[in-house]
């Protein structure tokens, strides 16, 4: 007998039992479920299932994640050793010393996000008697992509079960739940532990450690790990190394996953074709942070502020960069797309992304405690999303209704018009 089989009976042998959803769970991981519909009849088939579509949105964020291990390492070692003259990406960033970082960093925050949070989704769903959901697996992990690198991993554990019973479970679960778990934990970190999520020693490995030997009288160079929003924010433009491909590609500093925009293009033009994510939000919110960027461009150029401004920076930063820097091009690829707490009209897509993209670029400039605005402006629309979507189908019923009052109807066909538009108002 195979283990297929062995497991099969014990999953039938304990049905009902207090246990049965943990060892459920592992039993569907492993292997496809035994029932399955029969050839024929009127059953309608379909390879779309929650499991596939998170596993399609973890192959997406799968070069993200690789590319993020190098990237530790290499901002890392450019830090302390300066960064290259003539920069080769397999000599200078492919390299094992880079990965390595990498390994000890990354990784580790990859299994405390899973780990923790799938602990307490089995517990929720031993409790309460339903099968365990796969809806974490996406969650899991962009919750370690979203952090600092140096983010202490009791820190994320704390963040991982708070998202998940206040963010997810207290609203029945997967696919219940008003906002997007992941930036539910991110926004508890920051407003929890805020010198751990911003400033300039949190998005290189070792900045903090070395800024608090120097504390402590040790006479070593300090490590700078200032992100460009950061040095935006403090009108320091000027002093930026990092030219324009540093910033698409992702050479540069940042929370873990955030950096490439490159890597994340490619994966949301893979969401797309795969019609996992929504173009329309996608496009919306790109739309939106660039009318927003244009406009305090055009402040800037109108001379209304001046260099003096504290937000002389973040203004005149050209418009359409803001897609290639922070969190940006991030939020809008794998969070403002989730299925759960987004619109879900196709009409309301456009307004839900628009403002997504334009509230992020407008909270980077107005608040310099927290240039990185994506996720707040997320989690609000978040709020927004069924309001939107409220008002969307009142149009469309209210358009339908008017085109029943204006319709003519000719007494031959009268029942079957009447009926016919009637129905359109459902």
């Amino acid at each position: 007998m195979s283990l297929k089989s062995k497991l099969h009976e014990l999953k039938l042998k304990y049905q009902g039992k207090k246990m049965a959803p943990a060892f459920n769970a592992f039993h569907t991981f492993l292997f496809s479920p035994d029932e399955t519909t029969h050839a024929g009849g009127t059953h309608v088939k379909s390879a779309d299932d929650l499991k596939r579509t998170m596993n399609t949105v973890i192959m997406a964020l799968i070069p993200v994640l690789i590319f993020s291990m190098f990237n530790a390492g290499y901002q890392h070692f450019s830090a302390i050793n300066g960064f290259p003259a003539d920069f080769s990406l397999m000599n200078d960033f492919l390299t094992w010393d880079n990965f390595w970082i990498g390994i000890i960093k990354v990784l580790p925050l990859v299994v405390v996000s899973y780990g923790v949070g799938l602990i307490v989704e089995f517990i929720f769903a031993v409790i309460k008697g339903h099968e365990v959901e796969e809806g974490y697996l996406v969650t899991g992990m962009l919750v370690p992509l979203i952090v600092p690198i140096d983010t202490p991993l009791w820190m994320l554990s704390v963040a991982v079960v708070f998202g998940v019973v206040i963010g997810k479970e207290v609203f029945g679960g997967t696919g219940m739940n008003i906002l997007n778990p992941a930036l539910t934990i991110r926004a508890f970190l920051f407003f929890a532990y805020p010198t751990w999520m911003s400033g300039d020693k949190v998005w290189v490995y070792g900045a903090r450690e070395r800024s608090e030997e120097i504390l402590a009288g040790a006479n070593v160079d300090a490590i700078s790990g200032e992100t460009i929003l950061g040095y935006l924010a403090q009108n320091k433009g000027a002093e930026m190394t990092y030219s324009v491909s540093d910033m698409f590609f992702g050479f540069i500093p940042g929370s873990v996953g955030e950096t490439s925009a490159f890597l994340i293009l490619l994966g949301g033009l893979f969401l797309i074709f795969t019609k996992i994510a929504s173009w329309r939000i996608m496009v919306s919110a790109v739309i939106g942070s660039l009318v927003m960027g244009l406009i305090f461009n055009q402040v800037v150029d109108f001379g209304w502020i001046g260099e003096s401004s504290k937000f002389y920076g973040l203004m005149s930063f050209d418009f359409w960069k803001h897609l290639i820097v922070g969190g940006l091009a991030f939020g809008i690829v794998y969070m403002a797309t989730d299925p759960v707490t987004g619109s879900q009209t196709n009409k309301g897509k456009w307004y839900y992304g628009f403002f997504i993209g334009f509230i992020s670029v407008m909270i980077r400039v107005f608040n310099p405690a927290y240039p990185e605005g994506v996720f707040l402006a997320i989690l609000l629309m978040n709020v927004f999303a069924p309001t939107i979507d409220h008002y969307v189908v009142r149009g469309n019923i209210k358009r339908r209704m008017n085109r029943l009052k204006n319709a003519t109807i000719y007494p031959k066909d009268s029942d079957g018009k009447a009926e016919e538009l009637k129905a359109e108002t459902v």
